[in-house]
């Protein structure tokens, strides 16, 4: 059968809440953030993100939590056809916290939970058949149901020719070995422990584990004499992590010394927080060898992943994608506590955001001071009117991908949160309409920290009245201002989107909006979107457009904005501005809004009407943009 898939893992899947407060008791944690976690579906996501072909094979709930594991998985590129739905049982929960650079509390709420009934039946021969290798970890072998699913999954695997792999993964209170407060502890002796996996320990071809895992699976505390007892019922190869020293790989007999073994080089960084970086190295290591790579090439980057993975918060949020790995190895450590690597740091979060978004046809209705000019308006009726809009938005796109919104929340509030989870790309702007210097809506608050009640998938969207000829105060009152929010929007893992006008400024040429651009990224402003005016010459997109790559080659792009243009001048700034590959599509509001926004205040217009006029010019526009950039493509071609 031919190998669709590089790598199965199969085992825990759940959701890991982690204190947000580094250096406190876990009891004294006042927040949380919400990540996917379980070894098996972390190790699925950081090797998904290094470019291999992934699955999971696992159960979730029936809940809230379950469908969260299951599009997250997705959103990381996983195949989650091995994910099975269990109606019965709520999906599994653990809470951590960072106490110190030792301490790392943690609790396991997996009583009776949905991956702990994972059973033979739901491992399927053809898709396990499919995979070039199945990765189990050790938990799933603690108990009868899913330790039969697990053997089932790895005798398949061998039947047809994959390749097999154990991450030991030792947890002593998941063996009942130690009580639900030791979820931190990472040894305990237990006989029957090392019997149970000593009987399947031959089933393997790789067998990893740190210096205590080989303790518990050789059934000795001396590292040497427990590779050897794995050694006499395995033939795998055995990787043993020994925590800063690296780690050590031996494919045949066991040496006197573990210095003896095969290595890759290390890479001193600060340890952040150790949770999770097992499933990191893990990732790397399994990369190196199904791409068959040399030992010490797979333990160089499975070294690298592991020190990812302690300089961050969380698990998979914190490891790499295969292009950040080839920055770090090229560039090197500038400084130890990578989370703290600003241009680090920018890689890794261009290069793992989610979501296909090469194209976005936008239906921008977050204008707040033009409807509140309107005849009739009220803050009611505006809100009921934002609501048309997006069902307006919604018919056009029609369950596809590709479409969004703009939408505020002063006067759309309704609109923005019935937009979330409908599949829309939703920016949300954060400017007071028409201020220059930029002043903020209110409800962002002084400090901006109402980011952290935004939807995860809301797009901040800046608005800026600017020009090169500004005056230096009030450039550096902007600049301060944009790099603020940006730096906000990061930190609450926001995208961003910046908008530039400086027609409403002065006069502008060629050169005026590449002049802006190349300003904001000097001022440290690296925009997941870039929203622009429409240019008349091709001269000022190719200039405008090498400033973003000049600075930012994995910028999401940009959206040519309206201006309130009729169709037909629209459509000829589509023309010019889709022959950029770097231009994604288009945000316009007022052309498709305005007729419909002034007719319906007055109550000269019925809702349907209103819908149906509004969906038809939107999408008309799209149209127009989609043809223009197909005429793009042909003529490069």
């Amino acid at each position: 059968m031919r190998k669709t898939l590089d790598v199965i893992t199969i085992g825990r899947a759940g959701v890991d809440l982690y204190g947000a407060q580094i250096g406190g008791r876990l009891e004294d944690m006042g927040s949380f953030d919400k990540y996917i976690g379980g070894s098996p579906t972390n190790m699925a996501c950081g090797t998904a993100r290094l470019g291999l072909k992934s699955a999971l094979i696992s159960r979730v709930g029936d809940e809230h939590m379950g469908r969260f594991i299951r599009e997250e998985l997705v959103r990381h590129g996983v195949e989650v056809a091995g994910v099975k739905t269990d109606p019965e049982r709520l999906s599994a929960l653990v809470i951590l916290g960072i106490r110190d650079q030792e301490q790392f509390p943690l609790i396991f709420y997996r009583e009776n939970c949905a991956d702990m009934a994972l059973c033979e039946d739901d491992v399927d021969e053809a898709f396990v058949a499919s995979a070039r290798a199945v990765v189990a970890t050790g938990t799933h072998l603690a108990h009868d149901t899913p330790r039969a699913a697990v053997l089932k999954a790895l005798a398949l695997a061998r039947k047809h020719g994959g390749q097999t792999a154990l991450d030991i993964d030792y947890r002593p209170n998941l063996w009942g070995v130690a009580g639900h407060g030791e979820g931190e502890s990472r040894f305990v002796e237990s006989a029957r422990v090392t019997a149970s996996l000593q009987e399947v320990l031959h089933l393997f071809d790789l067998i990893v584990g740190t210096e205590e895992e080989f303790h518990i699976a050789g059934g000795s505390t001396d590292t040497i004499e427990a590779l050897r007892a794995v050694r006499a019922v395995s033939g795998a190869t055995l990787v043993c992590k020994r925590g800063p020293m690296g780690a050590v790989a031996f494919e045949g007999e066991i040496p006197d010394s573990l210095d003896d073994g095969q290595t890759g080089p290390g890479f001193p960084i600060e340890v952040f927080n150790v949770l999770g970086a097992g499933d990191g190295f893990m990732s790397g290591l399994l990369k190196g060898w199904l791409d068959g790579e040399t030992w010490p090439v797979a333990l160089k980057y499975a070294n690298a992943c592991g020190a990812f993975a302690v300089s961050r918060h969380g698990c998979t949020p914190a490891y790499p994608s295969w292009d950040e790995l080839q920055f770090f190895f090229d560039r090197g450590i500038v400084r130890p506590d990578l989370r703290n690597d600003a241009e680090l740091e920018q890689v890794h979060w261009a290069t793992n955001r989610h979501g296909d978004w090469s194209t976005v046809r936008t239906f921008a209705f977050d204008h707040r001071m033009q409807l509140e000019e309107m005849q009739g308006y009220t803050l009611e009726k505006g809100g009921a009117f934002k609501e048309l809009c997006l069902q307006a938005a919604l018919k056009v796109q029609d369950g596809q991908g590709g479409y969004g919104i703009l939408c505020d929340n002063r006067i759309g509030r309704s609109a923005l949160h019935a937009a979330s989870g409908s599949g829309l790309w939703i920016g949300r702007p954060t400017e007071l309409p028409g201020a220059r210097p930029i002043r903020f809506e209110p409800e962002l608050g002084e400090d901006l920290g109402q980011f952290r009640e935004w939807a995860r998938e809301n797009v901040v969207k800046l608005l800026v009245f600017c020009h090169p000829g500004d005056d230096a105060a009030t450039r550096e009152l902007q600049e301060e201002r944009v790099k603020r929010l940006f730096t906000a929007a990061r930190r609450n893992g926001l995208e961003f989107l910046l908008e530039v006008i400086p027609s409403k400024v002065g006069p502008v040429d060629d050169d005026t909006t590449a002049t802006l651009i190349q300003q904001f990224y000097d001022a440290g402003v690296y925009p997941d979107w870039w929203k622009l005016e429409p240019f008349k010459t091709e001269a000022a997109w190719a200039r405008a457009v090498d400033a973003i790559e000049r600075n930012d080659p994995r910028t999401r792009g940009i959206v040519v904005l309206g201006l309130d243009a009729p169709e037909a001048e629209l459509a000829q700034s589509f023309e010019l501005a889709a022959q950029q590959p770097l231009v994604k599509g288009f945000a316009v509001g007022r052309t498709i809004f305005g007729d419909a926004a002034r007719a319906w205040m007055k109550g000269e217009m019925e809702d349907a009407e209103a819908v149906e006029q509004m969906a038809g010019r939107f999408a008309r526009l799209c149209g127009l943009w989609d043809a223009a950039r197909a005429e793009a493509r042909r003529t490069a071609a």
